[in-house]
């Protein structure tokens, strides 16, 4: 897909942005916090609703910090969460991963969480990540790799929703295991030699179960994921609202386990 466009599998719903601003520096970038200082320029690609990116730009302050994402509505949400939240530590710009609107040499950090997966041309944008860096300059990666997702009990129809999962990420030129390829795909960007490490989300507790169950019932039902699976013929409404169910059923299980299995690199310029 060389004119860069995308769709993106998992769409702008409630229910999956209900899941984008759970995330926090803390459990989501904890492997970049020890190599960031007070006064480094740092980029969020990616950034959705911005809740890592204004605990990353407290960590960096008076540093610049900017998050983009491609979505005009989700840039908005960024500001309107920023601002209940009385901060002003971060910039949110409409832009495209492919055509960063900034000079060569700009940032001393370059951070994509959860980005590489969702595009058909990773590389391309890596390189353009890699450009934006001054020299030395840190990129952070993490991805999930669903491939390597595991959950107990064991229910056939969460099994179904990995499978369609895979066909619909591949039907968009997407990449649903990028974790495990992040490594190469840097080192074919250009980056120096990397620090590859990997860490997880566990949803076991009942609280967490609930969370987790309802979100991913919600997101079968109602997201891009349902949209997109009844469009290509992947799936039936009857097939997505059993799995949905199985969400529930594994939320009120007090043995239920889900863990998501993510890879994370560290490339310097």
């Amino acid at each position: 897909m060389s004119d860069h466009t995308e769709r993106y599998s998992h769409g702008h719903h409630e229910s999956v942005l209900r899941s984008h601003q759970w995330r926090t520096a803390e459990n989501s970038a904890g492997f970049l916090l020890p190599h960031l200082e007070a006064g480094q320029d740092l980029l969020d690609v990616g950034c959705g609703p911005g809740t890592i990116t204004t605990d990353l730009a407290q960590r960096v302050a008076p540093g610049r910090t900017t998050g983009i994402d491609l979505s005009s509505d989700v840039i908005a949400t960024a500001r309107e969460i920023q601002d209940r939240a009385g901060r002003t530590d971060a910039v949110f710009e409409q832009a495209s991963v492919y055509e960063l609107p900034f000079a060569d040499g700009t940032f001393d950090v370059v951070y994509a969480h959860q980005v590489l997966q969702h595009l058909s041309e990773p590389v391309t944008a890596l390189c353009e990540m890699r450009r934006v860096l001054r020299e030395g300059g840190l990129l952070a990666v993490r991805d999930g790799d669903h491939g390597a997702f595991a959950w107990a009990p064991d229910d056939q129809r969460l099994d179904r929703w990995m499978a369609i999962y895979q066909q619909l990420t591949a039907m968009n030129h997407a990449h649903a295991n990028a974790g495990r390829y992040l490594p190469a795909w840097i080192l074919q960007a250009g980056f120096r030699t990397s620090d590859v490490s990997s860490s997880t989300w566990t949803f076991h507790r009942a609280d967490e179960r609930a969370w987790w169950g309802q979100l991913w019932a919600d997101r079968v039902r109602m997201s891009e994921f349902a949209t997109q699976s009844l469009e290509y013929g992947l799936s039936t409404r009857q097939e997505l609202d059993d799995i949905a169910d199985a969400f529930l059923a594994w939320a009120r299980n007090d043995d239920g386990l889900f863990v998501l299995v993510h890879v994370e690199v560290l490339a310097r310029r």
